[in-house]
């Protein structure tokens, strides 16, 4: 008497009998994929959306960089982020970033990884603005110890409001010496002391921009 012969289905070349535990696990897995493509899906094709409109923020040569070492970023791509810029109709944008979010779905996974890089190198401070903070801290507290120190200011930053930088420093010293009356008291700076460091970063940031000067603004118009 013949055997009955068994049903299944081939995956790769090899024979997959119904019910047995191969054909369970395929069917796990594809109704898996199944579930995936109704929420999993959805929210990674609304993450993709989001990093082309962040795209449009990119530094220049942080874009030009992405684009030497991936050829998946076409032009396409590229043309479809400057005319995003351009559009100022709510509509019109909205349906230009589902556009993006579209071609942003063709990159592969290491052209996506290496665009949320960017943007996340973009989100640090430069070791320049670092460097800016850090000057502007030892300023505000050699103002503030030192009386010879506002004479050395102003020969780097003689468009100081002398006046009102000596009001500063006066008040932000009596905030401090009210503190140390106080035994016990957590070490509070008041608002003098943000404002001198206000007021001294402002200077010096305008120092950097006329040395500068000759640089192109990062302001990514086309």
């Amino acid at each position: 008497m013949s055997r009955k012969p068994t049903k299944g289905y081939y995956v790769r070349g090899q024979f997959v009998a119904e019910g047995s535990e191969l054909d369970l696990e395929l069917k796990r897995e594809l109704k898996g994929s199944v579930d995936m493509s109704k929420t999993d899906l959805k929210k990674h094709s609304d993450h993709l959306q989001a990093l082309g409109e962040s795209l449009l923020t990119l530094r220049r040569d942080l874009m030009a960089q992405l684009r030497e070492q991936h050829e998946d970023i076409t032009d396409k791509l590229i043309d479809a982020l400057v005319e995003a810029k351009r559009i100022t109709n709510f509509e019109g944008k909205r349906r230009q970033m589902q556009f993006i979010g579209k071609l942003m779905r063709k990159l592969d996974d290491g052209t996506i990884a290496a665009i949320e890089a960017a943007l996340e190198e973009q989100r640090k401070p430069s070791a320049q603005a670092t460097l800016a903070l850090h000057q502007a801290e030892l300023w505000r507290d050699r103002l503030i110890a030192d009386d010879n120190a506002l004479t050395t200011w102003l020969q780097s930053a003689p468009d100081t409001d002398v006046q009102q930088l000596r009001t500063l420093i006066r008040q932000a010293r009596k905030d401090a010496q009210a503190v140390t009356e106080r035994p016990g008291e957590a070490q509070r700076h008041g608002k003098a002391y943000r404002d001198i460091f206000q007021m001294v970063r402002t200077a010096l940031s305008r120092d950097d921009e006329t040395a500068d000067g000759d640089t192109e603004p990062e302001d990514n118009h086309e």
